[in-house]
């Protein structure tokens, strides 16, 4: 009895964490959708590229400062408010989207409203918080690594169908399609995902001690100076600061250096996309059952020096694509292991706030990127965003190497 009762709790589990991967992947889609049409709606309400840097930067400021507090909220209210939250804000970020395509409404207005509701969207956050829940320690590398699956998935077929529908249909086709199905994503999480997926002792230890609000500051960042946090946050950021700004700025590259249109930019994120599910889906989770986590991180960081070799050197899109595999290996294995690091280092009635903590570093690149990355690129052309990155993992690299983050074994209380 007892076994058949251990079956169906685990066969409850998978099917819960199946789910999560697909709302994901269905958001993620609707997100790259979003990316691959909005500079050409811009250009099409006669938005200069400062304007756009504008908008850009309002976005990741907002998804900057919302982040750590929805994953706050997240662990308050538990998995099924923040996925539902995190899909409503969505939706209202389409709705608003699909309006300023309308010649009758204030476009440049809508579409500058339209960041607003980004704040609150994190249904990436949301769906790593479900799995670590859900997950061993040891096996969790794994899972967050498949989360690349449903990443891969959102950028090859978001970047497909932004371009073709706005091109057969009309540019406000992506953002109505979008909006249609955030809104059913937000059904779903509501009616089949667990009101919460932390074990039941950890919910009454959260529940039985002081439950600092969902705006405590004080709560928030006490997890992220703890000892055994700080080190892995500022490797995430440093290392990864020099490819986020060149990330932030590829859809100017691509028209201005590549020369490329939208479909064939569509092409080249869809290439991107595969390699990110083969390699952040299949390889990392193999490499981890091999290897250290502290390993692997120092691995990430090599291979994106050398990259930043190659990126100081290339000149046509064809060498970018040479690139992109160790680019994607890099990317994927730096958010993975210090994810799963950072969860780690936590107690399990915090990883919500330690995984909003960690998502906000990438709307601190699209902050600071768009300014940053705009003026390296206007000065000093593409290939500084090689420099850079070659210098700066350089000296993360010998860092890590004389002071490996395994040294400090400060327990969490």
């Amino acid at each position: 009895m007892s076994g058949q009762l251990s079956g169906s709790m685990g066969a409850h589990r998978k099917g819960i964490i199946i789910l999560t991967y697909v709302l994901a992947a269905l958001e993620l889609t609707c997100l790259f959708m979003q990316f691959s049409f909005l500079p050409y709606l811009s250009r099409t309400l006669s938005l200069d590229s400062v304007n756009f840097g504008y908008l850009q930067t309002i976005f990741g400021t907002l998804q900057l400062l919302g982040g750590p507090v929805f994953g706050r909220f997240a662990d308050q209210y538990g998995a099924r408010a923040a996925l539902s939250l995190s899909f409503v804000a969505a939706s209202a970020l389409y709705l608003l989207l699909a309006a300023s395509c309308s010649p009758a409404l204030p476009g440049v207005f809508l579409l500058f409203a339209s960041r607003l509701p980004s704040a609150l969207m994190h249904t990436l956050t949301a769906a790593q918080m479900v799995i670590t829940d859900l997950t061993a320690p040891a096996e969790r590398p794994a899972a967050l690594g498949r989360l690349g699956l449903c990443f891969g998935v959102g950028m090859i077929f978001g970047s497909l169908l932004g371009g073709t529908l706005s091109t057969a249909y009309g540019i406000q086709c992506p953002a109505i399609v979008a909006f249609v199905v955030t809104f059913l994503g937000a059904i779903l999480s509501f009616t089949c995902i667990p009101v919460t997926t932390k074990d039941a002792s950890v919910q009454s230890a959260h529940h039985g001690g002081t439950n600092a609000g969902v705006f405590d500051l004080k709560a928030i960042t006490r997890l992220l100076l703890l000892p055994r946090v700080l080190p892995v946050f500022l490797v995430k950021v440093i290392s990864g600061l020099p490819t986020g700004l060149f990330l932030v700025m590829f859809s100017i590259v691509s028209m201005d250096f590549f020369h490329l249109e939208a479909a064939e930019a569509g092409y080249l994120m869809s290439f991107i996309g595969i390699l990110q599910m083969v390699i952040q889906g299949l390889v990392i989770g193999r490499l981890s059952t091999h290897f250290p986590e502290e390993a692997l991180l120092q691995s990430s960081v090599l291979v994106y020096a050398v990259v930043g070799l190659g990126m100081a050197l290339m000149s046509n899109v064809l060498h970018f694509c040479l690139l992109a595999p160790g680019l994607v290996y890099s990317l994927c294995t730096l958010n993975v292991v210090t994810d799963s690091m950072l969860t780690k280092a936590v107690s399990a009635s915090d990883t919500g706030t330690m995984l909003g903590l960690s998502a906000s570093v990438h709307p601190l690149m699209r902050t600071v990127g768009p300014t940053l990355g705009g003026l390296l690129y206007r000065s000093y052309g593409v290939s500084i965003f090689g420099h850079v990155q070659l210098m700066v993992n350089l000296l993360v690299l010998l860092v890590l190497w004389r002071k490996p983050l395994s040294q400090k074994k400060d327990k969490v209380r």
